[in-house]
């Protein structure tokens, strides 16, 4: 039997590179660009999940035959009821940190793991408590000004600078820089073996 051919990650993350990377698989990088705007009544899971899903179908259609395995996955921060994505501007990273430090919030990635050929699906969402110490608005603002946040749900990095910033991590870390990697790759392998099926 041929060995299943490369992964495709549906994300242009570099945590989720970094983190394919260190656990050894094989894979190509082909993002999906799509409109991650919450649907009216969305959970905040619920949203996660249906972009994960879009993310990793869209790339799929475009790939086609021969069968790949396609991932996608969608990262966001959980406070309450509001669900924090990526900082607009400097500005507004200051306020989501403002905001979660001297909290406990959930981080929730959610992944879905698709077929180029055929419309099978699996996926997971995986939720880990983090909480923040307090910080004054001078701190968050000259971590701000590193640049780190901009591109991080919640505005921090949890593999950077921001760590400085937690308290306390309970569940897969890391899902809470982009991936959770044991469901990931469990997901990985119930597709190649559904493929050899």
């Amino acid at each position: 039997m041929s060995e299943p051919s490369p992964l495709v990650l549906a994300s242009a993350s570099p945590r989720r590179r970094d983190l394919l990377l260190r656990a050894g698989v094989a894979f190509e990088i082909r993002p999906a660009d799509l409109d991650e705007t919450p649907a009216p009544g969305e959970t905040a899971v619920l949203t996660l999940t249906r972009l994960a899903r879009e993310k990793a179908r869209a790339v799929a259609t475009r790939l086609g035959a021969p069968r790949r395995v396609v991932l996608g996955a969608d990262t966001g921060v959980l406070l309450g009821d509001v669900l924090y994505g990526k900082p607009s501007d400097p500005d507004d990273a200051i306020r989501m940190i403002s905001e979660l430090v001297g909290h406990t919030h959930e981080v929730i990635t959610a992944v879905a793991v698709t077929e180029s050929v055929g419309d099978r699906v699996w996926e997971c969402a995986v939720k880990t408590r983090v909480t923040m110490r307090a910080a004054d608005r001078d701190e968050i603002a000259a971590y701000v000004a590193t640049g780190e946040p901009m591109d991080k749900a919640g505005a921090y990095a949890y593999q950077g600078e921001g760590r400085r910033l937690l308290a306390k991590v309970e569940g897969s870390e890391t899902n809470v820089i982009g991936l959770p990697m044991d469901e990931a790759l469990a997901l990985i392998a119930r597709a190649n073996e559904a493929a050899a099926s």
